[in-house]
């Protein structure tokens, strides 16, 4: 989470060639296409969306990790969990909820 505020290279500098990212629109494999993903996904942010962001709850079981976030008014409730060896994000499932 903390890689999240620091660009997209940081922030898939934590993913391998092997991880995958379930989004509401299907899964995304390897890191060209989760790259694409995180780059639009970065993109489309409105302006102050980063700064609202406060994480609601942390839960870390083993290598399980769930976040329940928010970042009003831009998205009242988002969701991330992340399954992570050795370090790196093996699996990640995100959903949120942004009224446009």
């Amino acid at each position: 989470m903390q890689a999240f505020g620091q660009g997209l290279d940081v922030l898939l500098s934590d993913y391998t060639e092997n991880s995958v990212v379930f989004t509401p629109n299907g899964p995304e494999r390897r890191l060209d296409e989760i790259r694409v993903f995180l780059a639009a996904f970065l993109n489309s942010l409105p302006l102050g969306m980063m700064e609202a962001m406060q994480i609601i709850r942390q839960d870390i079981d083993g290598e399980t990790a769930y976040f329940l976030w928010k970042a009003e008014p831009f998205a009242p409730l988002g969701a991330d969990t992340f399954v992570v060896r050795n370090g790196k994000i093996m699996a990640h499932t995100f959903a949120a909820y942004m009224p446009s």
